[in-house]
């Protein structure tokens, strides 16, 4: 590799998320605790997956340029503890890579140092024995071998082998690894990325293209882990609270001196303008006051860690599930949650712009206490996810899982209503699939931005329609495209128009929308209902 810009860090990337692809359940195996914020793999591979979709279809090939578009996505996309270190390290690399076109050898040097400065900058006591062990251990060998030698492949080779010998050491670092008998899983991840880096530029060497296997994790191990944790916090887990804090000229230092006398695990990191904020806490209103006093919370998580290992160490003495097929449905707006829940299922609050990590399917499987599970994704951006979760939920639950690949709420709804809670669970599955896929979706919105899609000129702030996923309508007036989508989705063909509207729209407009669907389609039986969805004046359900 005797040059490195922009494209080459894009493809490295690439690479790397590729290869955590296939070893994200490998890393998971290696966590301690049985809650969802210990899904380390899962945290770190959703991470990357951010961080590496802000840079996907970027064509500029300054390296400093792509290395500050890969940090910001990884910081939006970041999950619990390990995937904040990880956009942290990506955060240092930005900043050492700043300003620069190409990498050199002392400039790799720099930015391995730079990127440990910012992942131990993340932690007000910084702990030895985890991904920041291997991370110093790694940006130590590459300043070693960058003072001896300019071969870029070289130098990241000896930083990746020192990295692997600090990850075999960390049990004898930290008591709990050793108790439960594995290695840190944050540092392991680190060591797949890197591998799958080394993979791109090297794939002839047979000692990175394989990688071994890590240590087994025992269930005995893990109950053993779990109770000399408890031991050493007397007050139990607490509760996980995490969210986006946005407002102006913040100051970093004190939000950081103020979060870590709240609480355990302290991570905030970010901008003047955009803050992460994670505290484990026995009162999550504490942290979550403090964020509001000083501007505006989103994307906010707040996770009863004390009756996850509950219902963890319950289940495992119990050794048994119910026999229902329960059903954990994607869901966005308090109308479309309580339709849901009427029909039976347990309502996930996601969806569009707030997709739902494995980890929060993984939780929503585990209180549902059954031994087969339906996943209702209800968005195109969700069915991954929860593909993801399905394949761990026998694992770490005990259950079977299905994922039925709705891409909107009213196929959703249509699967709810073929759904039997008891029956054959394939067959069920089957019959909930062919539900979903009879219905037709029409969604009513307003445009982000300009756009020459379909054939259409679209300027920003219009309102637009979409059907079955696709830009079909645009027009000044929510209630003329809701008709104009009805008309190309042929809805005079069909038997039933659902018309969900959002939290935007008032009860009477929505009526009035109603009356004239009905006097356009007077042999149809056509309902309204709230569905308090945001972003979506209407979505409807031909079927």
């Amino acid at each position: 590799m005797l040059k490195c810009d922009g494209r080459h860090l894009r493809h490295l990337m690439m690479a790397a998320l590729a290869w955590l692809e296939q070893h994200a359940e490998q890393v998971n195996a290696l966590n301690v605790f049985p809650v969802p914020d210990g899904d380390t793999g899962t945290n770190m591979l959703l991470t990357l997956r951010a961080a590496v979709a802000a840079i996907a279809h970027d064509e500029r090939t300054a390296i400093g340029e792509v290395a500050a578009k890969l940090a910001h996505g990884a910081l939006h996309g970041s999950r619990g503890n390990s995937g904040t270190v990880l956009s942290q390290l990506l955060s240092g690399v930005a900043e050492a890579l700043r300003g620069a076109t190409e990498l050199d050898a002392p400039l790799l040097a720099r930015t391995f140092q730079k990127a440990v400065e910012a992942a131990y900058a993340t932690f007000p006591q910084p702990v030895e024995g985890t991904i920041l062990t291997v991370a110093r251990a790694v940006s130590d060998a590459v300043s070693r071998a960058a003072a001896h030698t300019s071969d870029l492949r070289r130098i990241f080779l000896e930083g990746l082998e020192s990295g692997k010998r600090a990850l075999a050491e960390t049990p004898s670092l930290l008591p709990i690894l050793a108790q439960a008998g594995v290695v840190d899983s944050g540092g392991q991840g680190l060591i797949v990325i890197l591998e799958g880096m080394a993979r791109l530029f090297d794939a002839r060497d047979d000692s990175i293209a394989t990688l071994s296997a890590p240590a087994a994790l025992s269930t005995e191990a893990l109950d053993a882990a779990l109770a000399l944790s408890a031991r050493a916090d007397e007050g139990g887990f607490g509760y996980d609270v995490q969210y986006m804090l946005y407002g102006e000229n913040l100051d970093m230092d004190a939000i950081r001196a103020a979060i870590s006398a709240m609480g355990s695990s302290p991570i905030v990191v970010g901008t003047p303008e955009a803050v992460k904020v994670h505290v484990h806490v026995s009162d999550p209103s504490v942290p979550l006051a403090y964020g509001e006093s000083l501007g505006k919370l989103s994307d906010v998580v707040v996770e009863d860690m004390e009756a996850q290992s509950v219902a963890y160490r319950a289940a495992r003495l119990a050794a048994g599930c119910t026999a229902e097929i329960a059903v954990i449905s994607v869901v966005c707006g308090e109308g479309m949650s309580r339709v849901f829940r009427d029909l039976g299922a347990r309502p996930l609050f996601g969806g569009q712009t707030m997709n739902p990590s494995v980890g929060e399917f993984l939780e929503a499987m585990r209180a549902a206490a059954s031994a087969r599970v339906v996943l209702l994704t209800n968005n195109p951006n969700v069915i991954v996810t929860a593909q993801q979760a399905a394949k761990l939920a026998e694992r770490e639950l005990g259950c079977a899982a299905a994922v039925i690949p709705t891409r909107s709420l009213p196929q959703g709804v249509a699967a709810m209503v073929a759904w039997q809670p008891n029956g054959d669970f394939d067959e069920v599955c089957a019959a909930m699939t062919d539900a979903a896929q009879r219905v037709r979706t029409g969604e009513v919105t307003s445009a982000t931005r300009e756009v020459h899609l379909n054939g259409l000129e679209v300027q920003r702030g219009q309102i637009i329609g979409l059907l079955d996923d696709q830009l079909v309508s645009v027009g000044q007036t929510a209630e003329r495209v809701l008709l104009d989508l009805l008309e190309r989705a042929r809805a005079d063909a069909y038997k039933v128009i659902t018309l969900y509207y959002g939290e935007q729209v008032a009860a009477a407009e929505a009526e009035a929308a109603a009356e004239a669907v009905r006097a356009q389609y007077s042999e149809q039986e056509v309902t309204v209902l709230y569905g308090g969805q945001p972003h979506y004046h209407y979505i409807v359900g031909v079927e």
